[in-house]
């Protein structure tokens, strides 16, 4: 087992969020990964999952505008077409590597429709061996429904998170912590604002019961938005509403959030977070952990062909405009 002092678990956290740049999600799990290829017409594979991460990876100058990636388990395990696995690829190029280690969700008995997240059967064997392989940062989703929330479905995401998080630590590897509130559904902006400060209070009583040290995670929150079906909000309103969350439930010593885009459109994610980084009295660095909103666009540019050039531009693009939003 890889122990390391939290003086170096801080700082990979700051690393990963405090120098004006932000987090690539490439983690799809296989399913969600082979119908986003076979949708643009790439016939789906070990092989063309492979090398569409590449792509992403390995788009010159990448590092300026990304601090770490993730990866799912299956990519974390490949080679490069050059030979050198994903991680030891990630770290030569300036990107730390990081490993999704949820294994989904499921509902929760008696609960409407609330689900919680599951994985942590053996995953201190798991944790090991990827801090073996070089991983930097692991991530753990929970996922809420504004219509399904409870304090009780709260609860047990907490502390599945809690768990999580302290085992990564246990093992030399930073959490991000990830409680999304979706964004799906006609709930309004005060909906939200209640679903996401029930979550985060939850997740943050159980990190302190568990231990857990504030200063080497990584909290991966949602905007406080209205539903994609309901009145939108303006800029203003949301980041307000957002912040006043964050002040009311995330400790100081956390030093960075990295926001999730959770399906909002690329442009209006950017606009929540420039307006977010220039409010004064934040106490945590504040940055992007995007997934779609970076890559949807490459991939659909590359399209399976040889000629990647194209499509990692238009990655390019997408992260120095995230990036800037932040600087």
């Amino acid at each position: 087992m890889t122990t390391l002092p939290a003086t170096t678990l801080a700082a990979v956290a700051q690393q990963l969020t405090g120098d004006g740049r932000g987090i690539l999600a490439a983690d799809e799990s296989i399913k969600t990964m082979s119908a986003r290829l076979e949708q643009e017409g790439i016939p789906a594979s070990a092989t063309t999952r492979r090398d569409y991460r590449e792509l992403l990876l390995t788009a010159d100058g990448l590092a300026e505008w990304i601090s770490g990636i993730i990866l799912c388990d299956e990519t974390f395990g490949q080679d490069l077409a050059d030979g050198r696995a994903f991680p030891v690829a990630a770290r030569e190029l300036g990107i730390l590597p990081g490993i999704k280690v949820d294994t989904g969700t499921t509902g929760l008995p008696g609960q409407g429709g609330a689900l919680v997240t599951e994985g942590l059967d053996g995953l201190g064997a798991r944790l090991a061996s990827y801090a073996q392989r070089g991983a930097a940062f692991a991530k753990w989703r929970a996922v809420f429904d504004v219509r399904s929330i409870t304090p009780y479905a709260a609860h047990a995401n907490g502390h599945a998170l809690a768990r999580y998080a302290a085992l990564c630590q246990q093992h030399g590897i930073v959490p991000i912590v990830e409680p999304e509130v979706l964004c799906t559904g006609d709930h309004d902006l005060d909906a939200s604002t209640q679903a996401t400060r029930l979550a985060l209070r939850s997740v943050f009583a159980a990190l302190d019961a568990a231990g857990v040290d504030l200063s080497g995670i990584v909290l991966k929150p949602n905007f406080v938005t209205p539903g994609l079906d309901a009145a939108p909000a303006s800029v203003d309103d949301v980041v307000g509403a957002t912040f006043a969350v964050l002040r009311e439930t995330v400790p100081a010593e956390v030093p960075g959030i990295a926001f999730l885009s959770g399906g909002q459109p690329t442009e209006q994610v950017c606009d929540y977070l420039r307006n977010l980084t220039i409010l004064a009295g934040r106490p945590w660095a504040v940055t992007f952990s995007f997934g779609r909103a970076l890559v949807s666009a490459a991939l659909h540019t590359w399209a399976g062909q040889a000629e990647v050039g194209a499509a990692q531009q238009v990655l390019l693009d997408n992260c120095r405009s995230a990036a800037e939003a932040t600087r």
